[in-house]
């Protein structure tokens, strides 16, 4: 499998981004990430934790690639470098705009643009509560280019005990949505229970 991309925007849900993230290099798939200035406040503010401090312990895995958001001559600037496809997690409505409209004014955003443009799986976890008339017919832009907009919305009829489940159902129901192997495991697929 090509190297995944995923983009880190500065939308509330910090936690999603780490265990995509980590979920992805636990498989063995090559991970290409970079995340926006706000993506490392909300980092710290959300996890207690410098972006700069996970981000040394991901380097330290052989299938892990960083760039910073400002470096628009990375690889992932262009349809040339092969890639099976990005998500971004979480992804704020800032970036959605800017995505929408072709504002490549960063490698996050350039890289989404590059995404679409080659037709590759592009999944957005839009994080926003109430969504405006502007947020959505963004993101119906962005829907009628086939990009996947998987809001963070729980499976409530999982019966999930932790808020650990809860998140990582999302991760996993992403990265299915990417066609990666392996993902969603069996606890997070719906199995025809009969209502009681």
């Amino acid at each position: 499998m090509n190297p995944i991309v995923v983009g880190i925007s500065g939308g509330s849900g910090a936690i999603l981004a780490k265990i995509a993230v980590e979920s992805l290099l636990s498989k063995n798939i090559h991970v290409v990430v970079t995340a926006s200035s706000s993506a490392r406040q909300m980092w710290l503010y959300e996890l207690g934790v410098p972006f700069s401090e996970t981000l040394s312990d991901w380097e330290s895995r052989a299938n892990f690639t960083y760039h910073n958001v400002a470096d628009i001559g990375a690889p992932i600037a262009s349809g040339g470098q092969l890639t099976s496809g990005m998500l971004i997690i979480p992804c704020s409505m800032a970036t959605v705009a800017a995505i929408a409209h072709g504002f490549s004014d960063n490698l996050l955003r350039r890289a989404a643009d590059v995404t679409i443009k080659e037709r590759r799986p592009l999944i957005v976890i839009a994080r926003e509560s109430p969504l405006s008339a502007i947020h959505l017919e963004n993101l119906l832009t962005l829907a009628r280019l086939g990009v996947v907009i998987l809001p963070p919305a729980p499976a409530f009829y999982l019966k999930p005990e932790t808020v650990q489940d809860v998140n990582e159902y999302i991760v996993e129901k992403a990265l299915d949505a990417l066609r990666v192997p392996n993902a969603m495991p069996d606890k997070f697929r719906y199995d025809g229970r009969e209502e009681s």
